[in-house]
């Protein structure tokens, strides 16, 4: 052999040294529990709110609470695709 050894490593990320992702998965989970939760009561009290106002004549109160409405569903579709997403995340880390 010549007086030059050559050493070959390989460097990068040792994903076993995070350990957690079983309790980051229930955390995660739990979050947006609690965030569909809120989106859900969010459009029961905007929508009970919108057909009262539409029957007593408040055009106004019924325009917000039906712009109400759309946050409330808008907020429940980005829980959703936010717990899909965090679920592709915890489940490529893995295989990286």
């Amino acid at each position: 052999m010549s007086s030059r050894d050559v050493i070959t490593t390989t460097v990068g990320p040792d994903f076993g040294a995070v350990g957690g992702a079983g309790n980051l998965r229930t955390i995660v989970g739990a979050l947006l529990t609690y965030g569909l939760i809120v989106a859900v009561l969010m459009l029961v009290i905007s929508v009970t709110t919108w057909a009262v106002a539409s029957s007593s004549g408040s055009w106004h109160t019924a325009q917000k609470a039906k712009l109400g409405c759309f946050v409330a569903i808008g907020g429940a579709a980005l829980t959703g695709a936010a717990l899909t997403w965090a679920n592709w995340l915890l489940d490529i880390g893995p295989h990286l």
